[in-house]
């Protein structure tokens, strides 16, 4: 509670405590008598955690997530995207939300391993349900991210009723098994290229030692002809979809981010 308007400040100071609501006085009062008088509910709960990965860097799982969550939010249901590779390019950049106000996950505090949904949303960069939890890039990457704080996100969003859809790293560690230990999906994606698939043998070891639900995306084109369900078979994981290659997608994302038209191969794949 405070005596003018909220500011980016106080948003994240109710993110670090996981405070449900910000609210200024004396133009809030209506609400706080409001807010004061509810009785104690448990959270609506029914949200879902996507964890998508890919085989071999520039597999292309950083724009399959986005893709996720802009086509997860035009059906109205409320999305959380979140960046949890430290050398991720931006999934705000990828988006075209570079300049968007909102935190970043260097402006994150979460203690106790506690975060509200509602406060996440926000302080965050919203638009049309989907909010994006990304790197900065001028910022400390060491500072915010952590396995800890990472589950405490997706826990929140999941309670809250969200699609969450996080970006996970490749590689190893603390991090990623706190990532898959949430996941109610694992998605993997790679190109349908021999070598890919041949990382992708290893990443899906992995993978599978700590989730089982574990499924497949498979991006064209195929150069030398694979097919998904052939990589599928080889790597024993089941086929969610796969997707000729996007016209124009390298352009696109260079000149204002991820736009999804009606016939893209990507929003039906994300579909």
């Amino acid at each position: 509670v405070k005596a003018a308007s909220p500011t980016l400040d106080d948003w994240r100071t109710a993110t670090a405590l996981g405070a449900e609501h910000v609210v200024s006085l004396p133009s809030d009062e209506d609400t706080l008598v409001r807010i004061l008088g509810e009785p104690v509910v448990t959270s609506p709960g029914g949200g879902g955690v996507i964890v998508v990965v890919g085989a071999r860097g520039g597999a292309g799982a950083s724009t399959f997530a986005a893709a996720l969550g802009l086509c997860s939010s035009r059906t109205g249901q409320r999305t959380l995207v979140v960046e949890a590779d430290r050398y991720g390019s931006g999934l705000d950049l990828l988006l075209g939300w570079e300049n968007a106000p909102g935190l970043r996950w260097s402006g994150l505090v979460v203690e106790g391993g506690r975060v509200s949904g509602d406060a996440l949303h926000g302080a965050l960069p919203s638009k049309n349900g989907l909010s994006v939890l990304a790197l900065g890039r001028t910022d400390d990457r060491r500072t915010g991210l952590s396995a800890v704080a990472a589950a405490a996100v997706l826990d929140a969003g999941r309670a809250g009723g969200d699609l969450v859809v996080c970006d996970a790293p490749r590689h190893s560690g603390d991090l990623s098994d706190a990532l898959y230990a949430a996941a109610d999906l694992v998605v993997l994606v790679l190109p349908a290229e021999l070598r890919a698939v041949t990382s992708a043998e290893a990443v899906a070891d992995e993978i599978s030692s700590r989730n089982a639900n574990v499924g497949l995306v498979v991006r064209g084109p195929a150069p030398g002809g694979l097919r998904a369900a052939d990589i599928a078979a080889a790597l024993d994981l089941s086929l969610l979809t796969s997707m000729r290659a996007e016209p124009g997608l390298a352009v696109r994302l260079e000149r204002g981010g991820l736009a999804l038209g009606r016939r893209s191969p990507l929003a039906a794949a994300a579909t």
